[in-house]
């Protein structure tokens, strides 16, 4: 796969997985009825699906931003990779499976997102201080 074909996976999966969770924490942010009533019967207090809310629109903001933080957007993927299974298990239990759907897709669409970001910008770690003093 050349260096095109994966940007342009890239930039699709970031802006779908912006779409999804922008409009996921617009929801949380605004109280939305539908969204609210979902995630209390998951058993989630009102101060997390505020701060929920809070880190998916600071997350997408952070993925939207070109070429720029790097390391901030290896800990967006974590927390969005998180949110996704927590969902999940959530789901699981207190819905039944065929609640799950959504974050199938989302894990799906995220861990191929993520995999052409490692593509993209690989990273190499060299130490800070070579131990010479």
């Amino acid at each position: 796969m050349n260096a095109k074909t994966t940007k342009i996976i890239y930039w699709t999966g970031v802006i779908l997985t912006s779409l999804w969770f922008g409009a996921s924490g617009f929801f949380e942010l605004t109280t939305n009825p539908i969204v609210w009533k979902i995630t209390q019967e998951l058993g989630y207090p009102e101060h997390f699906i505020y701060l929920l809310g809070i880190f998916k629109v600071a997350g997408v903001i952070t993925l939207l931003i070109p070429n720029r933080l790097l390391r901030l957007k290896e800990w967006v993927f974590a927390g969005v990779f998180f949110d996704i299974i927590f969902a999940f298990f959530s789901k699981l239990a207190v819905l039944g499976f065929s609640a799950t759907t959504d974050a199938i897709i989302a894990f799906t669409m995220v861990s191929v997102t993520y995999l052409m970001f490692r593509k993209l910008y690989s990273v190499t770690y060299t130490p800070r201080f070579s131990g010479k003093n």
